[in-house]
């Protein structure tokens, strides 16, 4: 492939080459690194890069065209001169891997972007005395250890988490290393290293075994003694004035790194170095770009930041020269090394118009007549496997037959003429383009198919399946004086866990404050009586008097109404199961082309959404399903392909919104999705007259309307349908429980689709009972990179500095402003504080088409800087826009701004949000709430449900219907759907439920020996509490086996004291089946008592009473057993054998 081939350059001399195209960079690098690499000494190839975008690009091509060579990045900060953040511990991880590595000689490819290159680093030295390495079997001083990572700057933390991070809990030491993909579980013996494996952060269990693990240092400069006394003497040697008055001087002396302290970097050595003087002489470097412009800006930039912020003296700053090496003497310290610079020439990639043309009658006639006008051979490529797949069958049907494959190697090898294959190229590209020779090669990837389409690149991991039980009956983020509810005493304030001795031990207890401050103490075997009370804000939620009977009263009242509620919905779900429904039948070309018209990307539980649902429609059951997800989250999406295929079976599908408002947008989402298909859409609703409204009844009892939308308008008596096969219920929460029975009633073996973001306890406890089927849409933004947060008043600077750091790092900027009246007098304003920004403005009174060209622009990069309104709730993800300023913060609801926040921080960047609030009105206390719980939810990561902070700030309100929430919103939300819970398994099994017991029986266990985990086990009292929580929800012998597992996995093996509290929670799931209140087990009696209204054989009792002599009735109720059993586990085995006699 002679015309891309790049010479090598000799040494100490400099090659100029001009590729003609965009996109054949990326090859003729493969082959000249793999040139040098076979060479008989290797060389490795250094690619200087002009911005940080060509960069990545190159990461991902060069690996695809040369998959053996190892190519390396070496980062950005990604923060800009002079900041007050320190880059993400991932970022410090990944430049120090790549910098050891190159010392090591482990690289065939370095890729610098020039920024980067220019930016002092550490000596060379300092990386490798600070490295060192732990094997299996070697000896370890813990205490030697600690200090060494402390040393090399790593976090003592209770629980690992992110890089540069280390906990030791007794014989167990985790370890995150710098530049590991995963954190390191080691186990000692004595002070040997017995084992080591790698463990997942999400789930802290450990994966597999690993012989050693390298240790890199967790900073970039040294925190140890000596460093610290150079930085202090170069610090008062470097600023004039007081060191005392410079917060970064005080906070280094105490040992603290502070964020901004990389730009001081040079006060902790001697000497710094250049990159260049890590590589070894022989590299190869390649300039590739318009360096010279792109130095000339960051120096630019620099020298701009350093004038506006050096006057600060708390804040001394280092000049732009001590931290940056000068343009002109970094190119001149090039020329030791042999050098290739490397431009292109067009801007374009030589392909011409290439793109599918859906509505055509031939999609594909561009692309037919360039291959048949092309001599050489074509390599298609898609973005996935999936795509591929998808594009093999468009291309079948069109009478192309490309021959498969999976990579490069594969097309080079082979002869076939036209081939299709998946790749991570941005653009296509020509290779030999002497169009008429045959080994001219040509490579199409979907930017060139799709060119009018915004594809978006499928890089995302499949989340981990969250479980819809940790949302619900989490107690992580329990906080003092918060109200929990106690099953048999009502709600409490929660005032922290508390350690007493009552003479055999001492066990810790849930302490709960009640009105007239009571206090309520609670073994933690026993917190299942326990969960969190969310049915309105927790200042006002109702505390109860313990003993005073009253919490006994609302429980009972409650239960009357959820019996009745039980027994209805049963009766009707009965109903629908026993119908036959419809099974549609789902064309696969037509149900893809209507799949394409989504600009977006699904997400993996979306995705898993529309699959079940239109599985479900296709069974013969009617679907009765629940999709919730948060706004914007996608779920209009899977409602429009339900209706598709609806439609496309040949039935009717009617859509019920709560507002006209809504019912307007679905109509105008619909006929936008459906404008290609001959499918007639109506809306019933104020919006429309009363002819258009008597016109549309008679075309729906006709048959002559495919999809009706409106409003409670459709419930009415007068509507009639002639096939009827789906009903879509948006925003369920907004509708009272008759009004959906009332739907249901039309016809019962319609599908219904049901909609909803926050899901009323009603609905998502039938969900949850396995009534309805579930879907939840919840694949949150990345959970490691945080989103950093911050609320502050409106200012200029904020908005500069904030949008200026994105831009650095080839990034972009939301800028919301949610009034479209005043939209462009905000823009002008932007313009003047932004005067190298490229705005684009984009609101909802713009027209479809308009909308759409500013969004693709901005997706493109054609534009920096979007000025928006809510618009963007529910947009295309544009992977490179990072940062999301919101003018006028206290206006939003909490589910908006946390939606708003979500449409950054979608790729490996750092993502920042800026609450931008009016410094001369006044917030409200509940917008100033809405903005405390959105900047906390950064920290505490997705265990933290939004949901339920929306249903503690705004109250929980007429949340089911008609009447019942009353009752609820004296047992709080939790209690409510346990007892509906409970109350349905009654009436499934034919029980009538127990007002007494609404939750069936409880059990009181006690062993007489303290059942806890100790705080040298687990010390972490948050931690503590969520384990207690998960054993009480254990609800079989094999949950408690995984938790136990999971115990020892993560914190070695358990104490007395916990193998009591699991043996207390054995008891309990076995006695519970058989209705027992109390078992009181010392070292000499036994004592069961019985529920008086347990279902038990009495046979079985007296048979036991005459065989076994130790045991009598104690009282009516009670059964007594005399014997002596000092040890608790033979203790736990004798009871749970008493128990098996009366199954």
């Amino acid at each position: 492939m002679s015309q891309s081939a790049l010479p090598i350059p000799k040494l100490g001399q400099a090659t100029r080459v001009t590729l003609s195209h965009l996109g054949q960079d990326g090859h003729a690098l493969a082959e000249l690194a793999l040139k040098l690499k076979r060479a008989a000494t290797p060389q490795t190839l250094v690619i200087i890069s002009a911005n940080g975008f060509d960069a990545q690009r190159l990461l991902e091509e060069l690996p695809y065209f040369a998959p053996e060579l190892t190519v390396n990045l070496l980062p950005d900060w990604e923060t800009l001169p002079y900041d007050q953040f320190s880059p993400h511990p991932d970022l410090i991880s990944e430049r120090l891997t790549t910098l050891y590595q190159i010392t090591q000689n482990a690289c065939d490819v370095i890729i610098v972007p020039l920024s980067t290159a220019l930016i002092r680093i550490s000596p060379k030295a300092y990386l490798s005395a600070n490295t060192f390495m732990l094997k299996k079997g070697q000896r370890l001083d813990t205490d030697a250890l600690r200090l060494q990572c402390a040393e090399a700057g790593y976090h003592h933390v209770s629980q690992v988490i992110s890089h540069g991070e280390f906990s030791v809990r007794g014989g167990l030491v985790d370890l995150f290393p710098m530049g590991s993909a995963l954190p390191y579980r080691l186990d000692l013996f004595d002070d040997e290293i017995e084992s080591i494996r790698t463990f997942d952060v999400d789930t802290q269990r450990s994966l597999y075994p690993v012989p050693e693990i390298r240790l890199l240092p967790a900073r970039e400069f040294p925190l140890d003694e000596a460093g610290i006394a150079l930085f202090r003497g170069q610090f008062r040697e470097t600023f004039e004035g007081d060191p005392q008055r410079a917060k970064i001087y005080k906070d280094v002396s105490k040992g603290i790194a502070s964020g901004g302290i990389e730009w001081y970097l040079p006060l902790f050595f001697e000497h710094t170095a250049c990159l260049l003087d890590y590589l070894n002489s022989q590299s190869v470097l390649c300039l590739h770009g318009d360096l010279d412009h792109s130095a000339q800006q960051f120096w630019r930039e620099a020298q701009a930041r350093y004038k506006t912020l050096a006057h600060d003296a708390e804040r001394p700053l280092l000049p732009p020269e001590s931290l940056l090496f000068k343009a002109e003497d970094f190119f001149a310290s090039t020329h030791a090394f042999a050098r290739i610079a490397l431009s292109i020439d067009s801007p374009s990639n030589g392909l011409p118009a290439l793109d599918i043309e859906r509505r055509a009658e031939q999609p594909l006639h561009k692309l037919q007549a360039y291959l048949a006008d092309f001599a050489g051979r074509v390599l298609i490529t898609a973005e996935s496997l999936g795509r591929r797949e998808t594009i093999d069958q468009l291309f079948k049907e069109q009478g192309l037959n490309p021959a498969l494959i999976t990579s490069f190697a594969e097309f080079s090898a082979s002869k076939e003429k036209f081939m299709l294959g998946v790749s991570p190229l941005h653009h296509g590209l020509n290779l030999n383009t002497q169009t008429k020779t045959a080994d001219a090669i040509s490579i199409i990837t979907e930017a060139e198919l799709y060119a009018a389409t915004v594809r978006q690149q499928r890089r995302r991991e499949k989340e981990k399946a969250r479980s819809t039980e940790g949302m619900l009956k989490d107690l992580s983020e329990l906080r003092m004086d918060d109200p929990v509810v106690h099953e048999q005493h009502g709600v409490g304030r929660y005032k922290g866990l508390v350690n007493i001795d009552f003479g055999e031990g001492e066990t810790e207890l849930l302490l709960l404050e009640y009105f007239g401050e009571d206090k309520l103490y609670v073994p933690v075997s026993q917190l299942f009586l326990i969960s969190r009370y969310s049915g309105g804000p927790p200042e006002s939620a109702p505390l109860h008097r313990l003993g005073s009977g009253n919490w006994e009263k609302a429980k009972k009242k409650a239960l009357k109404q959820i019996r009745d509620t039980a027994a209805e919905l049963l009766n009707l779900y009965a109903q629908r199961a026993a119908r036959r429904g419809h099974a549609f039948t789902l064309s696969l070309q037509d149900y893809e082309s209507f799949c394409e018209g989504f600009p977006f990307e699904e997400t993996p539980d979306q995705l898993e959404a529309i699959e079940n649902v239109i599985k479900d429609m296709q069974s013969g059951r009617p679907m009765d399903r629940l999709v919730c997800g948060d706004v914007g989250f996608g779920k209009t999406e899977v409602a429009l392909r339900a209706a598709f295929v609806a439609v496309m079976g040949g039935r009717q599908v009617a859509v019920l919104v709560p507002t006209t408002l809504l019912a307007e947008q679905h109509f105008n989402n619909f006929k936008d999705r459906f404008s290609a298909w001959p499918i007639k859409i109506a809306e019933i609703s104020r919006f429309r007259t009363a002819k258009e409204q008597k016109e549309a009844l008679a075309g729906l009892e006709a048959g002559g309307i495919d999809i009706i939308i409106g409003t409670h308008r459709l419930i009415q008596k007068d509507v009639k349908f002639k096939n009827l096969g789906l009903v879509i219920l948006d925003e369920e929460h907004r509708f009272g429980v008759r009004q959906k029975e009332q739907l249901k009633a039309l016809r019962a073996e319609v599908d219904v689709l049901t909609l909803t973001a926050t899901p009323i306890p009603r609905t998502l406890s039938m969900a949850m009972e396995g009534l309805r089927e579930f879907s939840i849409i919840s694949t949150p933004p990345q959970k490691r990179l945080s989103i950093k947060t911050f609320h502050t008043d409106y200012s200029e600077g904020i908005i500069r500095e904030a949008a200026t750091r994105e831009f650095k790092r080839g990034g972009q900027v939301y800028f919301l402003h949610n009034e479209v009246d005043t939209i462009h007098s905000m823009r002008e304003k932007l313009e003047r504080i932004l005067p190298d920004a490229r705005i684009a403005v984009a609101h909802g009174q713009l027209r479809e088409r308009e909308l759409e060209h500013v969004m693709r622009d901005f997706y493109n990069q054609r534009y920096n800087l979007l000025l928006c309104t809510t618009i963007i709730e529910t947009g295309i993800d544009v992977p490179t826009a990072n940062t999301i300023i919101l003018n006028k913060a206290d206006m939003f609801g909490l589910a908006q701004m946390h939606q708003l926040r979500g449409r950054v921080g979608r790729s490996h960047h750092q993502a920042y949000a800026y609450l931008l609030t009016d410094p001369d009105r006044k917030i409200t206390s509940q917008a100033q709430k809405r903005l405390d719980a959105i900047q906390l939810m950064e920290d505490l990561g997705a265990g933290f449900h939004l949901a339920m902070h929306d249903l503690e700030i705004r109250g929980a309100g007429e949340l089911l219907g008609d009447s019942q929430s009353g009752e609820m919103q004296e047992i709080g939300f939790h209690l409510y759907s346990d007892m509906l819970n409970h109350a349905v398994k009654q009436l499934k099994a034919g029980k009538e439920p127990d007002l007494n017991a609404p939750l069936g029986v409880t059990t009181e266990i006690n062993l007489h020996t303290p059942a806890l985990l100790t705080n040298q086990y687990c010390p972490d009292v948050h931690e503590r509490l969520v384990i207690y929580k998960r054993l009480a929800n254990c609800e079989n012998d094999d949950d408690l086996d995984s938790m136990q597992e999971e115990l020892i996995d993560r914190f070695g093996l358990l104490p007395e004291q916990g193998e009591a509290l699991i043996a207390c929670h054995r008891l309990r799931i076995a006695a519970k089946a058989i209705g027992i209140i109390k078992i009181d087990a010392s070292s000499e009696t036994i004592q069961l008592q019985f529920n008086p209204k347990a279902d038990i054989d009495p046979t079985k009792l007296i048979d036991l009473l005459q065989r076994d002599r130790r045991c009598r009735m104690n009282g009516p109720d009670k059964l007594r057993v005399t014997l002596a059993l000092s040890d608790i586990n033979l203790r736990t085995d004798f009871v749970k054998t008493l128990l098996k006699t009366f199954r």
